[in-house]
């Protein structure tokens, strides 16, 4: 009876946990990240805010370094042109579709404390993740057509 006991409970928790892909992509996420470009899938000039903080011009050159095990993280603008310095976020790696290994990234700002002011959070898709390069896409709508922000990281 015991050992039934104990094999449901980790069918349980194994059910509860992440994936594989989740936490092998947590370990890699783990340290510091430049923020290199920013990119449009539409030619043009726009005036895009990012996270509800800044422009694309301040967020290229950005550092953000992300704690898994606690799912937090900093990001600090470096550009002394912009509001300069470090923001708080907490965030999570959600599988969308286990046979493809697809996944998303949600970002919700918050104070040092990690507590979030407003409750807005942003979902991007997690698009590359490897050792050194990690890229994060947005789809919105812009006048009625798909309008992709690209962001592209390095560690």
């Amino acid at each position: 009876m015991k050992r039934i006991l104990l094999l449901f409970t980790l069918i349980g928790l194994m059910s509860c946990g992440s994936s594989k892909v989740v936490r092998q992509s947590n370990k890699v996420i783990k340290g510091s990240w430049s923020l290199n470009s920013i990119t449009y899938s539409q030619p043009g000039t726009y005036n895009v805010t990012l996270l509800n903080d800044v422009s694309k011009y301040c967020f290229e050159g950005s550092t953000w370094q992300f704690v898994p095990n606690n799912n937090t993280g900093i990001y600090s603008i470096n550009n002394t042109d912009c509001s300069a310095g470090e923001r708080h976020f907490v965030f999570t790696i959600q599988e969308i579709d286990e046979t493809t290994g697809l996944y998303d990234f949600l970002l919700k700002p918050t104070t040092e404390k990690y507590k979030s002011e407003t409750n807005v959070g942003f979902r991007f898709s997690l698009t590359n993740l490897s050792e050194t390069t990690m890229q994060w896409q947005q789809t919105l709508n812009v006048d009625g057509q798909p309008f992709t922000i690209t962001m592209n990281f390095s560690k």
